[in-house]
């Protein structure tokens, strides 16, 4: 038994609920909102979205750490295997921890990861009857204290999040023909590697950055934490640019943004959407398509313009997944078309943002 198994840890809700389990990452206390991913694989990933920002992470699969923490190998200025620099979480919620691992690809331990982090963990969770609480009364808050330690509970919506993970000066990637101005709320890796792979220059600013000056041909707004609500300065330079002609492109808070600066309604679900199997349809077809979500906030189809429509819709709950304006030329999508580790059925939708560049371009 090594020294973390004997480390006793609890997670505290914020309905009084209290569970007893065993520290693995940092021996430090940590506190959030507590939400739950039903994806099989993909933990490095989903640690280092920016968009879980402020959150204690319950990962719902029973077996974590078995494949252990990737390499950082560069590849073009961002890191190979992860989706951003560094662990977002707040904290890491698991039923069982496999203190071995093994793959081709492993650099390290999730545990040693997260102590480089200084991210604590717990395991010996039940994290079904986590997960069954959280459905039934909606997302709340935590705390993660590990014996001998305190801390009060933390909520994060007060916070704007995408300041404290967005880029704080503009980065440039590839020299490709198409200059795509990028927004980043909290951007994932993925989304510049997607934009990449056709003949792109990418351009990353930023979430308040004034762009309108700049030359640029087509606007893509990335995914992100919190409540969109608090990015008001993000809102009125995408009003701005909807007026304009070019293609826009809008993930996750991407479309949330997008919304309210066409003067449509946001509002915060239950337990959101983080998971790599929500099932989505393309409004008024019978194409389907299985996609990745992160997400706590949700468009209000009923507030919609006019001159917008529904371009998905979730077949679980019936809630927005994006939405398309009228001329085809801007929409966006509140599940993640770029996803790693998958699934990708909806990456032919960076496909058709550049169509738009080259029909705007002429």
């Amino acid at each position: 038994m090594t020294e973390k198994e004997k480390i006793n840890v609890r997670l505290t809700l914020e309905d009084g609920s209290v569970w007893e389990g065993k520290l693995f990452g940092a021996s430090k206390p940590a506190a959030g909102e507590v939400v739950f991913n039903t994806a099989m694989t993909g933990y490095p990933e989903s640690l280092t979205d920016p968009s879980y920002k402020g959150q204690i992470l319950c990962l719902t699969y029973p077996l974590v750490g078995n494949y252990g923490a990737p390499s950082r190998e560069e590849a073009g200025e961002i890191l190979k295997y992860y989706e951003s620099s560094s662990i977002h979480i707040e904290g890491l919620i698991v039923s069982y921890y496999s203190f071995e691992y093994s793959h081709w690809n492993a650099a390290g331990s999730l545990d040693e990861w997260l102590k480089s982090n200084n991210i604590p963990g717990i395991y010996g969770i039940d994290t079904r009857a986590l997960t069954k609480r959280i459905r039934e009364r909606g997302v709340m808050l935590g705390k993660i204290e590990p014996e001998g330690t305190k801390t009060q509970f933390y909520d994060p919506n007060h916070e704007n999040l995408v300041g404290k993970v967005s880029t704080r000066e503009k980065k440039i990637y590839g020299n490709g023909k198409y200059r795509v101005m990028l927004v980043d709320c909290g951007v994932k890796y993925n989304i510049i590697r997607s934009l990449l792979r056709y003949d792109t220059t990418v351009i990353r600013v930023p979430w308040n950055y004034n762009y309108h000056n700049d030359d640029f041909d087509g606007l893509f707004i990335s995914n992100g934490p919190g409540d969109p609500k608090m990015c008001m300065e993000a809102v009125e330079n995408i009003r701005h640019s909807l007026s304009g002609g070019k293609p826009v492109f809008g993930i996750c808070l991407g479309n949330q943004l997008m919304a309210l600066a066409t003067g449509a309604d946001t509002y915060k679900l239950k337990y959101g959407h983080r998971s790599h199997n929500q099932p989505v349809i393309m409004n008024g077809t019978n194409k389907a398509y299985i996609t990745s979500q992160n997400h706590g906030y949700a468009v209000d189809n009923n507030t919609l313009h006019p001159d917008w429509q529904p371009y998905f819709l979730n077949l679980n709950d019936r809630t927005n997944e994006g939405m398309i304006h009228k001329s085809g030329r801007y929409f966006s999508t509140q599940f993640h078309p770029e996803a790693s580790g998958g699934p990708t059925d909806t990456d032919f939708l960076f496909e058709i943002f550049i169509d738009n560049i080259r029909k705007y371009r002429g």
